[in-house]
């Protein structure tokens, strides 16, 4: 199955980075190359992504692959947006697996019932949309969003998108934000000392940061300053920064 392989990079202690919605294990690279300085950095393509295109597995499910293909060693666990989502399910499904955990642009879901099911069918739209125009058009209308604005034009990071219309389809439908149980009355369960992370010009993440923070048991919030929802793609040395002093810290 292609999700059990994951790539190495770097050496130190070990940090699993898991990418968001549309990226591949191969994105964020000038992230991903400050991280591998002081860390051996594992990444891997989740469900519908990249050479895990075809495997097709719900955020309960896809954190569950994640417990059994991981390292046994302690490991810390971070990931953004759809990979931060994930990450905060594999934090409450497997807690004795990891000792600390990063999300950057993360969710706790949506509370209200109707509100999550207008999501879903917003997404399944979505996921129609794509499988009708193809992976690649899809994402020219993703990127336009507001949310990615300010987002820096980087071929390197173009390059490193997944492009299976299939798979990114079935990810939307299976582990959108329309189908994540509210999470906000669980996070006392996470006990392990987590960052939550978010750009500063990214409102609404800014909150559910804040939120993720004051709800686990030891939370930090930080945001990074000068940048949107993918604060590592846009400020990745200050973003790397926060990640790094959070991992060394007592």
């Amino acid at each position: 199955m292609p999700l059990l392989s994951y790539d190495r990079q770097g050496s130190g202690p070990t940090l699993v980075w898991l990418h968001g919605f549309t990226q591949t294990r191969s994105s964020a690279h000038q992230f991903r190359s400050i991280l591998a300085g002081t860390n051996e950095l594992l990444t891997l393509d989740l469900p519908g992504h990249g050479a895990a295109a075809e495997v097709r597995a719900t955020l309960e499910e896809t954190a569950d692959l994640l417990a059994k293909v991981l390292p046994e060693e302690p490991l810390a666990l971070g990931g953004y947006s759809f990979g931060a989502r994930v990450a905060l399910h594999v934090a409450l499904r497997h807690p004795g697996r990891i000792g600390r955990l990063v999300i950057l642009g993360a969710s706790r879901g949506i509370e209200d019932p109707a509100e999550r099911m207008a999501r879903r069918r917003r997404d399944e739209q979505l996921a129609n949309r794509m499988e009708e125009i193809g992976a690649k058009a899809f994402l020219d209308e993703w990127l336009a969003q507001p949310m990615f604005a300010s987002l820096p034009t980087d071929a390197t990071e173009r390059a490193a998108r997944s492009l299976n219309a299939r798979g990114l389809a079935a990810s939307l439908r299976l582990s959108g934000t329309g189908t994540q149980e509210w999470l906000e009355p669980r996070l006392h369960e996470i006990t392990i000392p987590t960052l939550a992370l978010a750009g500063s010009n990214d409102a609404k993440f800014s909150i559910e940061a804040a939120a993720i923070a004051a709800g686990v048991a030891h939370g930090t919030c930080v945001l990074i300053e000068g940048a949107g929802h993918a604060a590592h793609l846009e400020q990745p040395q200050a973003s790397a920064q926060a990640v790094n002093s959070f991992l060394i810290s007592g």
